[in-house]
């Protein structure tokens, strides 16, 4: 457990290498990267964070910002005393928190992986279905919504058609602090941005893989946002939900994202970045 703006963050450390953050998506945790563990931690020395309100890290009680993350994640990085540029592995969520981190603090960022994030704000008929939802679930709690979390993040049919990925989610959304995740939908779900006039400013090389079959990531959008980046790579992969390729397809993703860091392998230090808060 870290200490952070945010409260206590809970991190894993695997693998062996050159050091990487992997942070995961609303309502899930850090164990929705376990199968791809194996093969990047061969590569590199893993940090998997818990996002606040989520797996074991308790959450604040108010409203927070992708910055707020984005310092949080600096905060950790410097409790473990790494001074060199991280490679970064978020997964939607996690991608909204690294497209921050690699704005803000480019020197402290090797290269920059996405998984499942559009870059586009919830729309207005998205936003209400969303509203309720985190209406209801701060009144009930997680229990009613299991099936269509699991539905939406690891496929409509994943509950027949990929059991174990269902199963996976379904078991995530229902663990971690309810309060705490109630504040983690309201903060970068509710009232998330469009991130969209941030990728151009990106310094740091950007890979950006989707889901062939994501209902809720435009696949068009997403390789039309990943082509403003400068250099900025776009790959689609199997999957129908936003964590849906870490569990359907893991050894294809952690491929991807090997292939990736070994294309940037040579690259240094970037330029230097504000400090961190």
């Amino acid at each position: 457990m870290i200490d952070t703006t945010l409260g206590p963050l809970a991190v894993r450390r695997t693998g062996s290498g050159p050091p990487a953050v992997l942070w995961h998506s609303l309502f899930v945790d850090s164990r929705t990267f376990d199968d791809v563990l194996a093969d990047l931690g061969g590569q590199r020395e893993l940090f998997l964070v818990d996002g606040p309100g989520h797996g074991d890290s308790p959450g604040p009680r108010r409203l927070y910002s992708l910055e707020d993350c984005a310092a949080a994640a600096g905060q950790i990085l410097d409790a473990l005393d790494i001074t060199v540029p991280v490679d970064w592995v978020g997964n939607a969520w996690g991608g909204h928190v690294g497209i921050v981190f690699a704005d803000r603090y480019p020197a402290r960022c090797r290269t920059l992986t996405t998984i499942g994030t559009p870059a586009y704000p919830l729309s207005r008929a998205e936003r209400r279905q969303a509203a309720l939802l985190v209406y209801l679930y701060r009144v009930v709690g997680p229990g009613p919504f299991s099936r269509t979390i699991a539905a939406a993040l690891a496929g409509r049919d994943a509950a027949k058609t990929a059991p174990p990925a269902a199963a996976a989610v379904s078991a995530a959304f229902r663990r971690g602090d309810k309060t705490g995740k109630y504040w983690a939908m309201q903060s970068v779900m509710l009232h998330r941005y469009d991130l969209r006039p941030v990728l151009p400013r990106l310094q740091v090389p950007t890979l950006m893989l989707v889901g062939r079959d994501d209902p809720m990531n435009d696949p068009q959008e997403a390789e039309r946002a990943a082509r403003t980046v400068p250099g900025g790579q776009f790959e689609r992969v199997p999957g129908a939900g936003h964590v849906a390729p870490l569990l359907v397809a893991p050894r294809e993703v952690a491929e991807r994202v090997l292939a990736f860091w070994a294309g940037n392998r040579s690259r240094g230090q970037a330029q230097p970045s504000r400090s961190m808060p």
